[in-house]
């Protein structure tokens, strides 16, 4: 199995069929999306491409994304592939009261690079960007700077264009691709986690992917009112544990007393039996330390890259112009 740097060692491009492309077309495009998602849509300029969320009027996550401003008008959506038609769905039912048009991308390509990042962009005449949650496009192409150790996400617009790039469907690179999403506290929603975490249980307002200087948004007032009255008890946190085989989406962990206090979320083996995973956990023990258990196998905590705090996006697009 791969370790963290293989990505590093394979040449071309790494497949990401997890990921999918909605499109938002229209005049009234980034009305329609700023009173549906929590980021500020205005800050998806061109250049900064903010992290977002939808979410019930309960607050719970229907999904989250990363929301690029492909061009005036035309606002662009990545998001797991198992919620892409669920989300269109959705917004459709809004989408009839605006002059927007959805439209879900299925021939785009959407591929994950490191070494290989600069030849990639190049073949698109497109410039690397250097700091996470950053784009360069062009009518071709989207280079995508990620969170983790130099790596792009390249999105490619149309079939007759994706023979410009070598492309590889290497399972141990797209393992390690996951790896660093889950170094990176990174933690993308699938179909089966839908309408059951609240978004700072997924650590969103630490991403920056939670605007509370924004005008209402559906869930806006519940998702507020956790983070004023600091009502969430539950957070993600990396783990790791010894295994041969990868945890499910869902599965429980456990205490001593063998009470669950958390399940999975994602997870990727990092070597040979070692696993590392996000998982959303009760906040209470996870700060008191208490041994933790996945199916009998012990559970070590890890930092994760970020502080487990309020960060603006407002905030954050200001460091990246500054």
């Amino acid at each position: 199995m791969a370790t963290a740097s293989s990505l590093l060692n394979i040449n071309g491009c790494v497949r990401l069929p997890h990921l999918a492309a909605l499109d938002i077309k229209g005049a009234d495009a980034e009305k329609f999306l700023q009173g549906q998602t929590s980021a500020q849509v205005a800050l998806a300029d061109g250049f900064f491409a903010p992290l977002t969320c939808f979410c019930t009027p309960k607050g719970r996550m229907l999904a989250n994304a990363q929301l690029l401003k492909v061009s005036d008008g035309h606002y662009r959506l990545l998001l797991s592939t198992s919620l892409i038609e669920m989300l269109a769905s959705h917004l459709a039912k809004f989408a009839a009261f605006y002059r927007v048009e959805l439209q879900t991308q299925s021939s785009m390509l959407i591929v994950g690079a490191s070494e290989s990042a600069n030849k990639a962009a190049q073949a698109f005449d497109l410039a690397l960007p250097n700091q996470p949650f950053t784009h360069h496009s062009n009518a071709q192409a989207t280079a995508l700077c990620q969170p983790g150790h130099g790596r792009w996400l390249i999105t490619i617009e149309n079939a007759a264009e994706q023979h410009a790039i070598e492309v590889n469907d290497n399972e141990d690179a797209f393992n390690t691709w996951l790896l660093e999403d889950i170094r990176s506290g990174l933690a993308w929603l699938t179909a089966s986690q839908q309408d059951h975490f609240l978004p700072q249980m997924l650590n969103w307002e630490a991403l920056g992917g939670i605007s509370f200087k924004k005008g209402c948004y559906t869930g806006q007032e519940v998702v507020a009112r956790a983070h004023f009255r600091g009502q969430v008890k539950k957070r993600l946190v990396r783990v790791t544990t010894t295994a041969d085989t990868l945890p499910r989406v869902g599965d429980t962990l456990v205490d001593e007393q063998d009470k669950t206090v958390g399940e999975v979320v994602s997870s990727a083996f990092s070597d040979k039996q070692q696993i590392e995973m996000l998982a959303v956990a009760n906040t209470k023990v996870t700060e008191a330390l208490t041994p933790l258990y996945w199916q009998g196998h012990s559970i070590t905590l890890c930092d994760l890259p970020y502080a487990v705090e309020r960060l603006d996006p407002e905030q954050l697009v200001n460091t990246l112009t500054s």
